[in-house]
């Protein structure tokens, strides 16, 4: 049986170089007694903020160097402890990076107090008064915002400093995940014996052509979360619980209210995105599944077979060199700036590869400020690995022009944006492939790994976000999350979306246990929103040529200086109304139409 390895024993080239981070844990110790000296520099601007647009301008300037070192110097520690969370150092030291993050916080927490307590068109006028205050103009606009949710300054300190103690639900369930759990092995029709982790079944059993392997490890993987959910849904009702009691002592009307303000999203397009798409995508999904079952020559279709291949032959290994060729390739449309950046990010060890005892399951992105990105991601030998690691370099690429044309404060943009320019990578990816050849076997090829992109966001994450709606409405109705209740709930949204079309067993509704979306606020929905965005400028570039592209790009430089609704409007999107939607949707189904067609 072959064994899972220990991070010593990857192949280095599989994994990323963090020296350009930090050199050793030795130089980020330094760094983080270095950015506490900086950040006692701060103490002096406490009370003087109303002094005058000078004053507010030095402390704004300094606080943003701050936390431009401080953010690289946590991404270090989360790095590390994503690529290895067995590792004792590694937790401790993200541990650590915990309690320096929120000691940064309660350090600077007094200047959105004070920023919030000064009268009324005071920041207007200092703007106008201070050149240096420009720059900051969008993000103090967003503050005042804020205003009457703020609390009072000693409080807000307190919740500051509390940050490490109420960020724990994410760190258990992580530390919970990767380095606790245990699978057993299980054995295909054949009798070869396979090892079964999070990773392994996330990022190969469940997409294997072996329907015995397939559904052993299916049986495997629910069987250990069916023996944890307990522990599971006590660490995710706290989290839920920190949200909704902050919503209601910051006053606002929900925690759905307080988390969409940071996200500049209205609740009309928050609905919109559910409530279009769950309705419209679910009768085109049901006939994805059934002709799934008649290709396949199944009896029935389980939950584990939703992510089964349709044709298993016509799916060949594809190298991590092979994959980063064809992805820059593709991505050429982009102009050589952009293709720089992807070319070192492919040559250069931006990327960890690896597949290891404690890694991070999934694949993210990392982009430090000042420095370049980092991806993560478990290499599974195939073309749906090439069009994971295309979307976190369309994150690593957009997070870059950002970087390059904006200062730390204005660099990121809304969530409700965040995932157009990943997507938009593998749609150019797709677009690219069919472009190569018009064999209809390969075109088949294609729209199934584009409906494998529109699945993950329309449908794995959709759906993440529909259980999200339900778990907030039921705890602020009073009812406790526990784990019956929560695979209950996840059971309605699965029953709802899918009919009868897929047989769901008991361990299906345990699919709540799987995503650490839930920990990071109402992330899940921006998948659809971002692949609703990309789907209709994937379709103008088309269009338009080059014009559309330049506007893509100067999109993705304008980083968080325009909310998200501007930003996809300059990009030539109106995602005010659900026309997008609906269009995205129609589009699924027309890939669907056609795939009907070919098999």
């Amino acid at each position: 049986m072959k064994q899972r390895r220990l991070r010593n024993e990857v192949p280095v080239e599989l994994t990323w170089n963090l020296d350009e981070l930090f050199a050793s844990t030795q130089e980020w110790e330094a760094e983080l007694e270095a950015i506490q000296d900086e950040a006692s520099l701060l103490e002096p601007f406490k009370g003087t903020l109303q002094a005058g647009a000078s004053r507010l301008a030095d402390c704004l300037e300094a606080q943003e160097a701050l936390l431009a070192r401080s953010t690289r110097a946590a991404t270090y520690a989360r790095l590390r402890f994503s690529e290895d969370s067995s590792n004792p150092q590694n937790q401790a030291n993200s541990t650590r990076s915990g309690d320096f993050t929120s000691g940064i916080g309660a350090a600077i927490s007094f200047i959105r107090s004070e920023i919030l307590e000064l009268p009324e068109g005071t920041i207007e006028g200092y703007i106008q008064e201070e050149a240096r205050l420009e720059p900051f103009r969008k993000s103090l606009n967003d503050l005042l915002e804020t205003k009457r949710h703020k609390l009072s300054a000693e409080t807000e300190a307190v919740l500051a400093s509390l940050g490490e103690v109420l960020g724990a639900p994410y760190n258990i369930y992580q530390r919970s995940k990767l380095s606790d759990l245990s699978f057993d092995a299980v054995q295909d029709a054949d009798g070869v014996t396979h090892p079964v982790s999070f990773a392994l079944f996330e990022t190969d059993y469940e997409f294997s052509s072996n329907t015995s392997l397939r559904r052993a490890s299916y049986e495997s993987f629910s069987k250990t979360l069916e023996q944890y959910q307990n522990t599971f849904a006590a660490i995710y009702a706290t989290e839920v619980k920190r949200q909704v009691v902050t919503a209601r002592l910051r006053g606002y009307d929900s925690a759905t209210d307080m988390l969409l303000q940071p996200q500049q999203v209205t609740k009309e397009m928050y609905t919109n995105i559910l409530d279009v798409i769950l309705a419209e995508l679910a009768p085109h999904m049901r006939r994805l599944m059934q002709l799934k079952k008649k290709v396949l020559g199944l009896d029935q279709l389980l939950f584990s077979d939703l992510k089964a291949p349709f044709d298993p032959d016509f799916n060949p290994p594809v190298t991590t060199e092979e994959a980063g060729q064809t992805i820059l390739e593709a991505l050429r449309i982009m102009g050589p700036e952009y293709t720089e950046l992807m070319e070192q990010a492919l040559s250069e060890r931006w990327i960890d590869y690896a597949d290891n005892v404690g890694k991070s399951t999934g694949a993210f992105c990392a982009s430090p400020y000042g420095k370049h990105s980092y991806i993560l991601i478990t290499w599974g030998g195939n073309m749906r690995s090439a069009f994971t690691l295309a979307h976190e370099l369309g994150h690593a690429g957009h997070l870059m022009l950002a970087a390059r044309n904006q200062r730390y404060t204005n660099f990121r943009p809304s969530l409700y944006f965040i995932e157009a320019p990943s997507t938009m990578n593998e749609l150019l990816l797709a677009e690219h492939i069919m472009k190569k050849s018009n064999e209809p076997r390969m075109k088949r090829w294609v729209i199934l790994q584009m409906l494998n992109t529109y699945y993950h966001n329309f449908v794995t994450h959709l759906l993440e976000a529909d259980m999200q709606r339900r778990v907030y409405t039921a705890a602020e109705q009073g009812e406790a999350l526990t784990a019956k209740k929560l695979s209950s709930l996840k059971g309605e949204v699965l029953s709802e979306f899918w009919g009868d079309t897929v047989e769901l067993d008991s361990r299906a509704h345990l699919t709540w246990m799987r995503q650490p979306h839930y920990y990071m606020g109402l992330y899940p929905y921006t998948y659809a929103a971002g692949l609703t965005a990309s789907t209709a400028v994937a379709q103008l570039i088309q269009e338009e040529g080059q014009t559309a592209v330049e506007r893509w790009l100067e999109v993705l430089k304008a980083g968080g200086t325009m909310n998200p609704l501007d930003l996809m409007k300059h990009a030539g999107v109106d995602m005010s109304e659900p026309k997008p939607i609906q269009s995205a949707v129609a589009y699924v189904g027309s890939l669907i139409d056609e795939l009907e067609r070919l098999f």
